[in-house]
């Protein structure tokens, strides 16, 4: 089957956006036709190559769209389903079975070779494979061969550009508080980074009670939204990031967004006895967390890496869609629309600090191949 997709062939190149053929669905994956599909920091890690994704290939793993046809196996949708597909997983290991499918044994070859887990891919151009199942997905794209591991059906009314940011930035920052950390009323979090995935966390720790919430962050528009969503205290300047928390009293917990080993340490060190760093950004090749290990025995400090908020998609998104439906996650103030023909203008927005989460809209009648 022909269609359209956002390739990128070279690292930190444009994406183009070009004519491909995909293949029918194989055994427990569904050929969907996409409504919407988020911009995600992953996707510019792999654009980038600090995802080391083979080149060339289909991004894109925030995706959203209608069932056209099913593979074997398929009973929990049906054609005709609108779902939106968050990451792969295989369902079968052990951290799946346990409820824990975030770090499936083979995630990291959905996710960092863009593959299934055969090697192979669904989408080819000309007769030769392009890396085509980014997160079990690749939703760049008119089109997409998709597991069904990790998709959840949406209602007809539910909007495709709020559904799309839940699959993974949403999901991450909400469920690294409220999964993760799970903290009590009156507790204090500092969130580095107002990003999807950090303002998604002022939300939930809004949600989850906290009493401080502390947003640092180099943009002054992303701390004045995320004042807007619930934080309490901002900080723009980090450079002492450890005097300043200490001046507030300390905190509970710190999620860092920004991979940024330095500030991500400076922040541990005004956590108080018992209290966690939760590290959830894609850091650059080689970096390394500076932790004084006396510091973190002698208060029982612990650090924790966490991969989409520890959530079984299955179960979470539905509890992200009542809290945007009872107002308490206003995702509509940060996402921002775009044509799929101006995914580079998306991604230059998001970097530029522009616009907090591009999502692209991939209307058929305004889609050309260049």
């Amino acid at each position: 089957m022909k269609m359209l997709a956002a390739i990128v062939r070279e690292a930190g190149a444009p994406l183009s956006i070009e004519k491909c053929e995909i293949a029918e669905p194989n055994a427990g994956e569904a050929l969907i036709e996409v409504e919407a599909c988020g911009v995600c920091h992953t996707d510019v890690a792999a654009r980038d190559q600090y995802l080391p994704v083979p080149l060339p290939a289909v991004l894109g793993h925030e995706g959203v769209g209608r069932i056209l046809k099913l593979g074997a196996g398929v009973d929990k949708v049906a054609v005709g389903d609108r779902v939106v597909v968050s990451f792969g997983s295989c369902g079968h290991c052990a951290n799946c079975h346990d409820d824990a499918p975030s770090y499936c044994d083979h995630g990291a070859v959905y996710m960092i070779n863009a593959s299934r887990a055969d090697g192979s891919s669904p989408i080819s151009q000309n007769g030769k494979p392009i890396s085509g199942h980014f997160f079990a997905q690749s939703t760049m794209a008119s089109h997409a061969v998709v597991s069904c591991q990790n998709i959840v059906k949406l209602d007809e009314d539910f909007p495709a550009h709020i559904a799309a940011p839940l699959a993974c930035g949403v999901q991450t920052g909400a469920g690294s508080v409220l999964l993760v950390m799970k903290p009590k009323p009156g507790k204090a979090i500092v969130i580095l980074g107002c990003g999807t995935v950090g303002l998604s966390a002022i939300m939930a720790a809004k949600i989850a009670g906290c009493s401080t919430i502390i947003a640092v962050d180099i943009l002054a528009s992303r701390l004045e939204l995320a004042q807007e969503l619930g934080a309490h205290h901002i900080i723009q300047n980090s450079e002492s990031i450890a005097e300043q928390l200490l001046t507030l009293g300390g905190v509970d917990y710190v999620f860092d967004t920004t991979g940024i080993p330095a500030l991500a340490s400076a922040a541990f060190s005004a956590l108080k006895a018992r209290g966690m760093l939760v590290c959830v950004g894609v850091a650059k090749p080689e970096s390394h967390l500076k932790i004084d290990m006396n510091m973190l025995m002698a208060t029982g400090r612990q650090v924790r890496g966490v991969i989409e908020g520890d959530a079984v998609p299955a179960d979470f998104i539905p509890k992200l869609i009542a809290y945007y439906q009872q107002g308490l996650l206003p995702l509509d103030k940060l996402v921002s629309c775009y044509d799929f023909n101006d995914i580079n203008q998306a991604i230059d927005d998001t970097l530029g600090g522009k616009v907090v989460k591009p999502v692209l809209m991939m209307k058929a009648t305004t889609i050309e191949a260049e």
